[in-house]
C-alpha cells in the first residue's frame, strides 16, 4: 500500500502544506492533509470502478484556511462547546474565545483545524499510516499548559480507517480531541435524509437554546432521538428543532473499542460502522450547510452530510457529573476511533 505525497499550496506564512494519498487493495482511498491534520477526502469505488467521494471537501487551501468549515479536520484543544468560553481549573479562572455566539466552539478562533502539523509516513503489511504532530503552546487560544499532541491515520486492507490520538501536557488543561468529517455514503452533493442510522445509545444529553448540555441525561425511547434501531435520518428530523446536533451517551462495553454507530445508504448498499474508546458521540445532521460551500461543482446543501464525532461530553470542564476532560502532567491522553466500510 504505497503512500504518495503532493503539494497542496502554502500557508500565508509561506510554509508548504502536503497532501498524502493512501489506497488499499479494494480501492478505498483516503487523503490526509497536514493543514489541520485533516482527513481531506475519503472515496470508495462504485460498481463501475469509479471513485465516489463519501466525505465533503474543499478544493483549495485558501478555502480551508479562510473559514472554519471543519471538513475532516482534527478538532482541539477541546472539541464541541464550552459554555461562555469559561471554566475554572485548580482555582484559576480562564476565559476562551466565544466564537459560537456566547460559547466557545471547537478550540476557538484558530483551533487545531487551522494549524499546520508535521507529518511522517509509516507502512506495514496491509496498512499505511500518516502520523501528524504539533505542539500547542501555553496560552494558545487561552488554554493553559504546553500540549504535545499527535494523530495517526491508518488505512488497512480490511477496509478500516483508524484514527488514534495521543497527548501530554506540562500543566493541567482540558483536552477533548475528535475528527469532524462530514459523511455522505451516497456521494458528496446528495442529501443524507434517506440514510439509515443506528446509534448504540439509550440516552443522550438535552441542550439549551445555545446547544450547551443542561446537565440532564434523557432516555431516547419513544422520542425522535431514538436511533437504537436503524431509522432514516429524515423520518423524524422535523420534530427536532433545528435538526440533530446532540451528544449521545454510548452503551459502552468495557474500556476498549465499543461499537458506537452504523450508517447505511439503502440505494447503494454502502455501510459505515464506527467504534470508539470515547464515552459519547456527537450526531450532527448538517443543519448549517447552506449551499455556500461546494466542491467539484456540487453544492453542499442543508442535510448534505452527517457528522459522527466520537468524543467526551460538551462543556464537561464545567459539569462535574460528566467524565472529566482534564489532562494533568504525567498522564497521557489517548483516544481511538475506527471506521469500517463495506459496499
Amino acid at each position: 500500500m504505497p503512500i504518495t505525497k503532493e503539494a497542496f499550496g502554502e500557508t500565508k506564512e509561506g510554509a508548504p502544506v502536503d497532501l498524502y494519498h493512501l489506497e488499499n487493495k479494494h480501492g478505498l482511498k483516503a487523503q490526509i492533509m497536514t493543514f489541520g491534520a485533516t482527513l481531506r477526502l475519503m472515496s470508495l469505488p462504485n460498481e463501475q470502478g469509479a471513485a465516489v467521494d463519501i466525505t465533503l471537501s474543499r478544493e483549495t487551501l485558501d478555502q480551508y484556511a479562510g473559514e472554519s468549515c471543519y471538513f475532516g479536520a482534527t478538532i482541539g484543544r477541546v472539541g464541541n462547546r464550552i459554555a461562555k468560553g469559561q471554566f475554572t481549573l485548580d482555582g484559576v479562572d480562564y476565559q476562551l474565545a466565544t466564537n459560537n455566539d456566547l460559547n466557545h466552539l471547537h478550540g476557538g478562533n484558530v483551533g487545531f483545524d487551522r494549524k499546520l502539523w508535521s507529518a511522517e509516513t509509516m507502512e506495514l503489511d496491509g496498512e499505511s499510516s500518516v502520523r501528524l504532530w504539533r505542539t500547542s503552546p501555553d496560552g494558545e487560544e487561552g488554554y493553559p499548559g504546553t500540549l504535545h499532541v499527535e494523530v495517526i491515520y491508518t488505512l488497512s486492507n480490511d477496509n478500516t480507517l483508524r484514527i488514534a490520538y495521543q497527548a501530554t501536557t506540562d500543566r493541567a488543561t482540558p483536552v477533548n480531541l475528535t475528527n469532524h468529517a462530514f459523511w455522505n455514503l451516497a456521494g458528496a452533493g446528495n442529501s443524507i435524509l434517506d440514510h439509515k442510522l443506528t446509534l448504540h445509545a439509550k440516552t443522550y444529553l438535552p441542550v439549551d437554546e445555545t446547544l450547551i448540555p443542561t446537565g440532564d441525561r434523557a432516555a431516547v425511547a419513544d422520542t425522535p432521538m431514538d436511533f437504537t434501531h436503524s431509522v432514516a435520518i429524515g423520518e423524524r428530523i422535523e420534530q427536532v428543532p433545528g435538526g440533530y446536533d446532540h451528544c449521545y451517551i454510548l452503551d459502552r462495553e468495557g474500556s476498549g473499542l465499543s461499537l458506537a454507530a452504523e450508517l447505511f445508504e439503502p440505494k447503494s448498499g454502502r455501510r459505515m460502522t464506527v467504534a470508539t474508546t470515547e464515552p459519547g458521540i456527537q450526531f450532527y445532521s448538517g443543519n448549517f450547510l447552506d449551499g455556500s460551500q461546494s466542491a467539484g461543482g456540487k453544492a453542499f446543501d442543508q442535510h448534505g452530510a452527517i457528522c459522527l464525532e466520537a468524543q467526551h461530553f460538551p462543556d464537561a470542564v464545567n459539569q462535574a457529573a460528566f467524565p472529566s476532560v482534564v489532562l494533568r502532567p504525567g498522564q497521557t491522553y489517548r483516544q481511538t476511533t475506527v471506521h469500517t466500510f463495506s459496499w
